[in-house]
């Protein structure tokens, strides 16, 4: 059984990145079949519960409020309407659903109340819950985890160098401590990144640095393909080649043999050959529904006609943690503190956010 190193350098990370294709898969599918059952593949479903308007300056981001794109803005979704979602995506094969708001930092008040509630409702619904709603604080973290969340969700993106030429509103130190906030709970991390931002293999490396030497290493990494949407500041990269998303998916599981790493974004783009090469690689779980937050996604039919061709089964809720118990609202030990945390801005520019920034629609 291999181990799980904490201490990963970027050289080591770079040299199995560029190992020859065929070693890279053996070692990656030996080392999956040692934590995983091959065949099965965990299934999740990514729902905005508040789209658009967000004061954020990421790149890649089609909701942020700067950036003249087609997304078009909605209040938070209501419990009930997030519940009719959740039984829609359980009837499909999910087992788990993470619930995103276009948020800078979670503030305590109603809505954040009401996405307690939206926590408590599906995990009653015995369905693991995630949520990624921007940086929040040790008290927020332990709020969520009394509601029954299983997961939070807070990426790092890219590496700390490059992060600098991606985004200027916040700090990458801020991302860390948001996941140190989450692991004083019981709340499993969700952490990972984008590739195809413009990125050296040396800042992908420095990515997977960061992630595999936090102790414990993410219990989930998603790999995300950057979808270029038009009135971003990334609109005219290139698309990602499935060879890289394989690299980057197979080195993941060499270095995080316990995680469950995520093919999410960009899955539109591959072909049903280049994602069974992912999984074979080592990815075993997926985003299913026609959107990503606001990108488009394979229909989960689709997905499960892919699945029935590859033989691989979706995972069921709670199988790597147990399900946790759900504390209703008035028996909370965790009372809301109206915190106002510095979270810090950078104050650095860059220049292709602020070029898109000021482009007309």
């Amino acid at each position: 059984m291999s181990i799980t190193k904490h201490n990963w350098t970027k050289d080591e990370i770079i040299a199995i990145y560029n190992k020859p294709m065929m070693d890279l898969l053996f070692e990656a599918a030996s080392i999956h079949r040692e934590h995983h059952d091959p065949n099965v593949v965990q299934v999740s479903t990514l729902l905005s519960i508040k789209t658009g308007g967000c004061p954020e300056d990421c790149g890649y981001c089609p909701q942020a409020a700067r950036y003249h794109t087609a997304v078009e803005g909605n209040d938070l979704m209501s419990v009930s309407q997030v519940k009719a979602q959740a039984l829609r995506a359980k009837s499909s094969g999910s087992s788990r659903v993470c619930m995103g708001a276009a948020w800078r930092n979670v503030k305590d008040g109603p809505e954040f109340d009401q996405v307690l509630e939206m926590v408590r409702t599906i995990n009653k619904l015995d369905m693991e819950v995630c949520c990624t709603l921007g940086m929040i604080t040790e008290n927020q973290a332990h709020r969520l985890a009394e509601a029954g969340l299983y997961a939070y969700n807070h990426n790092l993106d890219t590496s700390e160098e490059y992060y600098k030429e991606v985004i200027s509103t916040r700090g990458f130190e801020d991302r860390l401590q948001t996941i140190e906030n989450v692991r004083k709970t019981n709340v499993t991390v969700c952490s990972g990144g984008i590739i195809g931002m413009g990125e050296s293999i040396e800042d992908r490396a420095g990515m997977l640095v960061a992630l595999s030497t936090l102790n414990p290493q993410p219990e989930s990494v998603p790999i995300n393909a950057l979808v270029a949407v038009e009135g971003t500041p990334m609109e005219e990269e290139k698309p990602v080649e499935i060879w890289e998303m394989i690299r980057m998916v197979a080195t993941t599981r060499i270095i995080m043999p316990e995680t469950q790493v995520r093919l999410s974004a960009g899955r539109m783009n591959m072909s049903r050959e280049g994602q069974a090469m992912c999984f074979f690689a080592g990815a075993n779980s997926i985003f299913a529904g026609d959107k990503l937050l606001t990108t488009p996604n394979p229909d989960v039919n689709e997905d499960m006609k892919m699945f029935e061709m590859l033989g691989l089964n979706p995972q069921k809720p709670f199988t790597k943690v147990s399900q946790p118990q759900t504390v209703e609202a008035a028996d909370s030990q965790f009372a809301p503190l109206g915190e106002k945390p510095k979270w810090s801005r950078p104050g650095h520019s860059i220049e292709r956010n602020l070029e898109a920034s000021t482009k007309e629609k």
